[in-house]
């Protein structure tokens, strides 16, 4: 049985010292208390999570006092606009897309949470510009998508899948041909980040060699070597597996031209991004037994739901692709075990919860990463400020004007590129002086977003 999501409390005045990234208290500490924020403003916040996102990080949430709303499937960008105007916090997995309009519609937005790994399906820029960080989970389904990438090799290698399908039917077509082990046989890997590395362990305890091939220099995990192109790797190996986002220079990385570097009879693995691979040129390279099998997880265009078809009206080489042999298709599940999802849960809804209630930006992606040290109980009487604005010269000054007839017990600042955010802990400071600090601070030039905390 699952235990729940360890996310601070909201309910009490103080808790132990929290596992904050850049806290210097000691953890699991009884006699060291901090003080527990809530936002002044926006007290009951409100979230929306779609996609079926992990019934642990529903009841985490609910347990710390949001009000959550949860639904199974995707919204389009309609929905979203029509939706969101009510909600402070949104989290997503991979269907649904937050475009610019949506995010100018949604005016209460503080913060969306991508329970996934990759963030290409929501406008980063224009979240950061309208002062919304974006978490995802980069590492949390990195095994579960390796596992699957080695189950595919065994597969492929012995046509599984065709053995499979027959014997369904009635037909029982015991073979050898064209069916091999792993053992012995050169894996290429395109993109050796967490998922890349893990796959490269599992490939070698498979006696499989191993080459990978990444933008960036990169110490190998056992013995795998790095190859200096993408044309060497393509040329040496029997299978290719892809693990790379998804980027203006990456799309139809794996086209005509890298296809026909490949050996004869080698095998192509896309668990990454759909429009990392040309299909119709894949496909051209199965029907003319160049590869000799292809496992893909992951499609230019997808259904929206589960149940919804997968068809020519989708992409329109399905039914070619359907029907060649020895092709494994799934349905983008490369990170869909139930350890993935919990630990996705898990890692995100705490990032949007130290966020919401403690003003930390620690692992967003599209956002400068500013936290504080906590704050004791026994300091007494605190705000926190949290000032999200545009990088330009004279901010720091005016903001530190507005706040100068009171003690700034700590305060950090940092950007990425043009936005930059401020958090400071301003001691001795009434409830009824907020409400003028936040109109001075608000109205600077500069400003995108000013929330208190205390």
């Amino acid at each position: 049985m699952s235990s729940p999501i360890p996310i601070p409390a909201r309910s009490s005045n103080t808790v132990a010292a929290s596992a904050s990234p850049t806290s210097s208290f000691p953890l699991n500490s009884p006699q060291i208390k901090v003080k527990v924020l809530h936002p002044v403003e926006n007290i009951d916040l409100r979230l929306l999570l779609l996609e079926n996102i992990s019934q642990d990080a529903v009841a985490a949430f609910r347990a710390q006092g949001f009000h959550v709303d949860h639904h199974v499937k995707a919204m389009s960008e309609d929905e979203l606009i029509a939706a969101l105007p009510s909600y402070h916090a949104i989290g997503i997995r991979s269907k649904t897309k937050i475009t610019a309009r949506v995010i100018k519609a949604a005016s209460k937005l503080l913060v969306i949470g991508c329970f996934c790994i990759g963030t290409n399906q929501v406008d980063l820029p224009a979240a950061a510009q309208a002062g919304i960080p974006v978490f995802n989970s980069p590492f949390s389904n990195s095994r579960s998508v390796a596992e699957l990438v080695m189950g595919e090799l065994v597969a492929l290698s012995r046509q599984l899948f065709e053995r499979a399908h027959e014997l369904r039917h009635g037909v029982w077509n015991k073979q050898s041909k064209g069916c091999w082990e792993v053992r012995g046989k050169t894996l290429g890997i395109v993109g050796y980040g967490h998922i890349g590395s893990q796959l490269s362990v599992l490939a070698e305890a498979f006696g499989i060699r191993v080459i990978f091939y990444d933008v960036l220099n990169i110490m190998p995990l056992g013995s795998a070597r790095q190859v200096e192109s993408l044309s060497v790797l393509l040329a040496e190996s029997d299978f290719v597996s892809l693990h790379v986002p998804e980027l203006p220079e990456t799309i139809n990385m794996i086209a005509q031209p890298q296809l026909a570097l490949m050996k004869k009879g080698a095998y192509l693995l896309n668990n990454s991004r759909g429009k990392v691979v040309d299909i119709p040129a894949l496909i051209d390279a199965l029907k003319s037994k160049h590869l000799a099998g292809a496992a893909i997880d992951v499609y230019p265009a997808e259904p929206g739901s589960n149940g919804a078809p997968f068809d020519d009206q989708l992409n329109p080489w399905a039914t070619i692709l359907r029907g060649l042999p020895n092709v494994i298709l799934t349905p983008h599940i490369g990170g869909s075990t139930e350890e993935a999802q919990r630990l996705i849960g898990e890692e995100v809804a705490q990032s949007l919860t130290r966020y919401l209630d403690y003003g930390s930006t620690v692992g967003s992606v599209n956002f400068p990463e500013v936290d504080l040290r906590a704050m004791t109980q026994e300091r007494g009487d605190y705000i926190r400020v949290c000032h999200v604005h545009r990088n330009q010269p004279g901010v720091l000054k005016q903001v530190n004007e507005a706040l100068s007839p009171y003690n700034v017990e700590k305060q950090y600042s940092d950007s990425k590129g043009e936005v930059a955010y401020l958090m400071a802990d301003i001691a001795d400071v009434s409830m009824q002086e907020v409400a003028m600090l936040r109109e001075r601070i608000s109205n600077t030039p500069a400003n995108i977003l000013t929330r208190f905390l205390a």
